[in-house]
């Protein structure tokens, strides 16, 4: 008895190694493993009785399509779930990472990882604007802006809830460092006036952002003048004149400079004066790199949750597999023995019973993609940001997804098809002609 518990579960163990390699198979793998497998089919007399033996069982399909509807939206489920939380993961680090570019800098406090905890003081700007490589604007101002970070509370349209989002001061230049930004509606904010400017995710996202609508912020009262477009994660913020930004929050130090260089040179010769110069010490990385940076272990988790959920939902519908599988060869005893009378060996009724069930898990995968693009792809949402602030993204169901997808439902299909394939092979022929 513990012989044979030990060697069923050394059969689960090779089954789940090799459900993972054949999940993490690059597609060249797997178009070999695919040419191998239709040359061996359409070449060797085993193959051809194996096709044969397939088109006999899938015409019957129709005769049982409730059992087989099972692995199909089982599959489909799986593969639905699965696809849809890998692309929300994907979607808030494309939005990351479409932020910033390798010519913009962002300066922190040495040691900061966000900031949220930096601290730059006021005397150390105008040192920045001196050192080379620092872009000038048409009238050879240095390209600079201090930037301040405030968590404020919004209403959230989704469900009346208080939500976090984050209200940015930027600096007399903040609208040609970040050249992305781009007011769509209305005005730019004028300094020294409490009037703000609100990106588009967060007006889709949070009450009372329309232009000339008035909002209560840190106790005082502003007025939305404009609202822009940036394409990154800029989009889910609220913009003011950083002086007046610091006046309401009584802020004495600024929590961040962006800095447009003279191109990736440009970049590397700021980064080392900055290093260079000892009354400096602040860390300097490129905005594209540090905003790609702060979205990694959300997209993780989400990824980590993601394939976990998913791989529980593939057990369930393993075991709706071998079920339906089962019951179609104890239902087709007589008719697969009968092929094995006149000549259908064990290998091409094993390769019959697989094919016909990953005939039902593509159908199945291809549903619960197409399912997957159809309603997530595109639809924006919102989630808690390295700032503890709300960023607004979108889900994005790539094609790398859906065929990540496909591969887990073939998968699916091969472990669910095994074992009945393997007991339709070794069922003894005149046992199962006697059985009606």
């Amino acid at each position: 008895m513990i012989k044979q518990w030990l060697k069923n579960a050394l059969t689960v163990v090779l089954l789940a190694v090799a459900l993972g390699v054949w999940i993490a198979l690059p597609w060249p793998g797997l178009l070999a493993v695919a040419v191998a497998v239709a040359l061996w089919l359409l070449l060797t007399r085993s193959g051809r009785l194996a096709l044969a033996a397939t088109r006999i069982g899938v015409a019957s399909l129709p005769q049982r399509w409730g059992a087989s509807s099972v692995v199909v939206v089982g599959i489909a489920g799986v593969v639905g779930v699965l696809v849809a939380m890998l692309a929300m993961g994907q979607g808030f680090q494309s939005t990351l990472n479409s932020t910033g570019d390798d010519t913009t800098a962002i300066v922190l406090r040495g040691g900061s990882q966000a900031e949220t905890n930096s601290v730059i003081t006021r005397e150390q700007t105008p040192l920045l604007s001196t050192l080379p490589g620092v872009s000038k604007d048409a009238q050879g101002r240095p390209m600079i802006s201090p930037e301040l970070s405030q968590v404020v509370n919004l209403v959230s349209k989704g469900d009346d809830t208080d939500v976090n989002a984050q209200f940015r001061g930027v600096g007399e230049m903040g609208w040609l460092v970040h050249d992305k930004v781009k007011v769509t509606e209305g005005r730019q904010f004028k300094p020294g006036l409490r009037e703000i400017v609100v990106g588009k995710g967060a007006q889709s996202q949070f009450r009372g952002l329309d232009v000339g609508k008035t909002l209560t912020l840190g106790n005082q009262q502003w007025t939305v003048v404009g609202a822009f477009n940036s394409g990154d994660s800029h989009d889910s913020e609220l913009w003011t004149d950083a002086e007046t930004l610091a006046t309401t929050y009584q802020r004495g130090a600024w929590q961040s400079i962006s800095v447009r260089t003279e191109g990736k040179a440009g970049f590397d010769q700021f980064k080392a004066a900055v290093a260079a110069d000892p009354r400096l010490k602040l860390d300097v990385e490129t905005t594209k790199a540090y905003y790609a940076k702060q979205g990694g272990g959300l997209t993780k988790l989400i990824s980590v949750l993601g394939t976990v959920i998913g791989t529980i939902m593939a057990f369930g519908a393993v075991f709706g597999a071998l079920n339906t599988m089962y019951a179609a060869v104890a239902t087709r005893a007589r008719e697969i023995a009968t092929m094995r009378a006149i000549g259908f060996r064990g290998l091409p009724v094993v390769t019959a019973i697989m094919l016909e069930t990953m005939l039902l898990a593509l159908i199945g995968g291809l549903l619960g993609g197409l399912v997957a693009w159809a309603i997530f792809n595109g639809y924006s949402v919102s989630t808690i940001g390295s700032n503890f602030s709300q960023v607004v993204f979108q889900f994005k169901v790539s094609p790398e997804l859906l065929w990540s997808g496909l591969k887990w439902a073939l998968g699916i299909g091969l472990v669910g098809g095994l074992f009945p394939a393997l007991r339709a092979a070794r069922l003894p022929i005149t046992t199962a002609l006697r059985e009606t």
